[in-house]
């Protein structure tokens, strides 16, 4: 039996409830891997759920996203082989940890090219873009995007992407060193949105043109003007709350806005399929290959330093994406 060095949670709270435990890994089941991992993700809902926001039922691991090198193959994997190199961001959580077993069915292989680093950095992030620009609302030549928390780890990959596709992309961030970050991305110009006339200096920025989409992930500081940046008949795409959840509306006031739809999707559902989520993620990739998409690596922590982990990115102290690293 393998030993495994992995992040455990008896209770949920403050960072230093994240406890390094070394466990015994069995050897793979049907359908599974056991994966030696080389480079862990961080999002920001493993924040909720350390923080019990998203509560899970405890003992329980934390992560999502890892990427790896496949060490045992479960009976019935076929389509796997010891030593390729894998990604994945649905397997249950978890990802916190050196080794694991995980189902088949929610790995792809990682294309020459692409190191670990960037598809462990990324992968969970540019999937979550794909089905945004792609699919929520298909970014087309001349939009108008508006895209929040530009400078974060999906942020970044959204400005890029939304660019690539031939749009106008403003963004906005806290700081104008995050949104310095953000134009090398490929934003034609960012807003500080903890100014007071925000929402004014994003139409100024397009010459008056509101956006055919707002990509809002901040939701709490930002939705409200989110809003009042749409163009008629245009969308608001609330997918994450990193001030808070957004205030309660009367939808009527959607109609009052300019007859605005406002949807709240989820990266899940879209790849809840294994063909569709192998074919997503081939999309990325290729976003990658032709550097529409680029992982932004803003910070590395060790898997023992998780908590500074969890610390730095809850006082928005990082830009772009951490990398754990086994």
């Amino acid at each position: 039996m393998t030993r495994a060095r992995s992040i455990q949670l008896s209770e949920f709270g403050a960072p230093e409830v994240m406890r390094l435990a070394t466990l015994e890994l069995p050897a793979p089941g049907m359908g599974e891997v056991q994966l030696r991992q080389t480079a862990i993700g961080f999002n920001y809902i493993d924040i909720y759920q350390r923080a019990g926001k998203y509560p899970l039922p405890t003992p329980t691991g934390l992560g999502h996203e890892a990427a790896g090198v496949v060490e045992a193959l479960g009976e019935g994997v076929t389509d796997l082989r010891v030593g390729d190199r894998v990604v994945y961001m649905n397997a249950g959580v978890g990802a916190y940890a050196d080794r694991r077993n995980v189902p088949a069915a929610k790995l792809v292989k990682i294309p020459a090219g692409i190191s670990d680093e960037d598809a462990a950095a990324i992968f969970f992030k540019a999937m979550t873009a794909q089905y945004l620009v792609k699919k929520t609302y298909p970014v087309q030549p001349g939009d108008v995007v508006l895209v929040h928390a530009a400078a974060g780890g999906v942020g970044l990959i959204l400005c890029s992407w939304a660019k690539a596709l031939g749009a106008t992309v403003i963004g906005t961030a806290g700081s104008a060193a995050k949104c310095e970050l953000a134009r090398k991305a490929g934003c034609d110009a960012c807003i500080d949105y903890t100014q007071p006339d925000w929402v004014a200096q994003v139409i100024a920025a397009t010459g008056g043109r509101k956006a055919r989409v707002v990509y809002d992930s901040v939701a709490q500081h930002t939705f409200m003007g989110s809003l009042d940046c749409t163009a008629p008949f245009g969308m608001v795409v609330l997918f994450g709350a990193a001030s808070g959840p957004a205030p309660a509306m009367d939808p009527e006031l959607l109609n009052k806005k300019g007859c605005l739809f406002l949807t709240r999707p989820s990266v899940f559902p879209h790849n809840a399929d294994p063909a569709t989520f192998r074919a997503n993620a081939a999309d990325v990739f290729a976003a990658m290959a032709s550097g529409a998409v680029r992982a932004t690596i803003g910070a590395r922590f060790r898997l023992d330093q998780l908590p500074e982990a969890h610390r730095a990115a809850e006082a928005r102290q990082t830009t772009g994406s951490i990398v754990i690293l086994p």
